[in-house]
């Protein structure tokens, strides 16, 4: 197909919104004994929005949802009282959360409906270690669900700083400065599942692909991609997409692009995949456990709502 810019919601620049507090929401004293009340209240596992009422946050959630699918893509709310909570409260408090914006989508091997990010001492060059199992850099990529929610419970000693980037716009921008590599974007790439060394853990997916009504989702990830040339049946990457994927990764580290962000405690990051990608740069721990990085993240399916 022949690529061409892709107008409407989701594209900005990094340069024009940084100081900017439209894509923030401080939460205040009446939000947060809200979230507190409907964490003591829950009685059950399994945790939806009727059984996390937040009569007043759950407005302002709602229209962090329409940002996410309809506006810029992002949003991070600032101020869940993460410190006033245990662990398995945090767990609640994140899932009655995102519930207000999406439903909850299940992760992993285990189907779990969240997981802790931290480090766990993985090696992050084999084949079956994930992103959230190690400390280093992760390139600019989306998560495979709608939206993806982080909620940081403690940051690290130095480092594992957020970065955010309009796939839009840089979509947009390899159209106009390098149209022949816009339309490898489009063609079939190998991606890696991480599950095993067979063949079930190799598929083919375009990294761009052009939404119903308009727009295009882009599906990327470097680090998964580059990892599937581990692959007995993926063949080596062609001079073409090369090119293409040094484009993407310069342009999407371009201050230009990218907004950083230094996700605090009780910071809570929403992002649409389809039109954001995010990156993280490599962290180092306290060596006290207890004062180790740990956030958590969610997936959640912008369709359905847990209502």
């Amino acid at each position: 197909m022949v690529a061409v810019e892709m107008l409407g919601s989701g594209e900005w620049l990094g340069a024009e919104i940084r100081d900017s507090d439209a894509w923030k929401v401080v939460l205040d004293e009446r939000h947060r004994q809200e979230v507190l009340d409907a964490v003591r209240a829950v009685e059950a596992d399994e945790i939806d929005r009727n059984a996390f009422p937040l009569p007043a946050l759950g407005p302002v959630l709602r229209r962090v949802r329409d940002e996410l699918v309809g506006g810029r893509g992002f949003a991070l709310i600032q101020g869940v009282p993460v410190g006033a909570m245990s662990e398995r409260q945090c767990e609640i408090a994140a899932l009655g959360l995102a519930g207000h914006v999406g439903a909850i989508v299940p992760q992993g091997p285990g189907g779990e409906p969240l997981m802790h990010v931290r480090d766990t001492g993985a090696d992050p060059s084999r084949g079956q270690t994930r992103s959230y199992q190690h400390s280093g850099r992760l390139g600019y990529h989306s998560d495979p669900t709608d939206i993806v929610a982080l909620l940081c419970l403690r940051p690290a000693k130095s480092g594992g700083l957020s970065a955010v980037v309009s796939s839009v716009a840089v979509h947009n921008e390899v159209v106009r400065t390098r149209p022949d590599l816009a339309e490898v974007l489009y063609q079939p790439w190998w991606h890696d599942r991480r599950t095993g060394d067979g063949p079930d853990s190799f598929y083919t997916k375009p990294i761009c692909t052009p939404r119903a009504g308009g727009g295009v989702s882009i599906a990327y990830g470097p680090d998964y991609i580059r990892s599937a040339q581990r692959g007995a049946c993926v063949p080596p990457f062609t001079p073409a997409q090369e090119e293409a994927m040094d484009l993407l990764d310069r342009l999407s580290d371009d201050s230009r692009f990218a907004l950083t962000m230094d996700l605090r405690e009780g910071d809570m990051q929403f992002l649409d995949n389809h039109v954001v990608l995010h990156s993280r740069t490599a962290y180092e721990d306290h060596p006290e456990p207890e004062r180790r990085r740990h956030l958590l993240r969610l997936w959640l399916d912008a369709a359905r709502s847990d209502r």
